[in-house]
């Protein structure tokens, strides 16, 4: 089986990547060439790659790391030389005369795609809530303690003041997020919102509330960066953080099914 990190233009610089370069599970990386394309791909057995194994590859956290890590590590490297369309994780084909098919097939698509992407970084944006933030905005330190009221009575006021606190601290986060998007598209060729990411996958304790990828012309980066620090107005709890330059991985579409050819299921 042919497992494919990306496509580019075929020149001389992604074939000497190719040479050097490691792939997933350790495997070498090879270059596939037709029409003026290139694919990078690693021959992978079909006991550790085929639809049943991925599956299992891609539910299980520790294994689904490995996998990006080295995915991540070929596409980063390749869009270091060149412009490079990045796959999905887990792209895989039956073998590589099937990959060089669905290169000359989808030949116009794939150039198309590689010109748009000429020249542009992806930068990511993404706006975070510290919710022990709306703790301390319900308790201000200094503030003048009233009468004692009921336990009771104590409890609900409480419950009643982090409530709004939670509702004003998201509010003043919704207007930054607002914001700062309107910023970063003034620079941008295109923008995708995606879903906030949560628990482990944001590697952060902060609420992730906005998650948006921007494909920025690369000599236009600093003056992105320079944009979103502007637009992004104080408010407590509320923080901004901008990520990459990365290869474009949210701008590029998705390759022709591997399985549309009769590849394994």
């Amino acid at each position: 089986m042919a497992y494919v990190y990306g496509i580019g233009r075929d020149g001389e610089k992604l074939r000497a990547l190719a040479r050097s370069a490691a792939g997933v599970d350790g495997h070498a990386v090879a270059v596939v060439a037709a029409g003026g394309l290139v694919a990078l791909v690693s021959a992978v057995p079909a006991v550790a790659f085929d639809e049943s194994a991925l599956q299992h590859r891609l539910g299980d956290l520790g294994t689904l790391e490995d996998l990006a890590r080295a995915h991540h590590a070929v596409v980063d490297a390749a869009f270091g030389e060149a412009v490079f369309l990045p796959l999905r994780l887990a792209t895989v084909y039956r073998d590589e005369p099937r990959v060089a098919d669905v290169l000359l097939e989808h030949r116009d698509r794939f150039a198309q795609l590689l010109a748009w992407l000429d020249g542009h970084v992806e930068l990511g944006v993404k706006v975070h809530v510290d919710s022990a933030a709306a703790v301390s905005r319900a308790t201000p330190a200094g503030t003048a303690e009233p009468p004692a009221p009921s336990p009771g009575r104590a409890y609900l006021q409480q419950r009643r003041q982090k409530r709004h606190s939670t509702e004003d601290l998201y509010r003043a986060a919704g207007a930054v997020a607002d914001e700062v998007a309107h910023a970063a598209r003034t620079l941008a060729t295109a923008a995708v919102v995606h879903r906030p990411q949560q628990g482990e996958l944001s590697g952060r304790r902060e609420t992730n509330i906005a998650n948006h990828a921007y494909l920025v012309p690369a000599d236009a980066e600093e003056r992105f960066r320079q944009a979103v620090r502007a637009a992004t107005r104080p408010a407590a709890g509320v923080q901004v953080e901008v990520t990459g330059p990365w290869a474009p991985y949210s701008f590029a579409a998705p390759a022709p099914d591997p399985r549309a050819d009769g590849a394994p299921q």
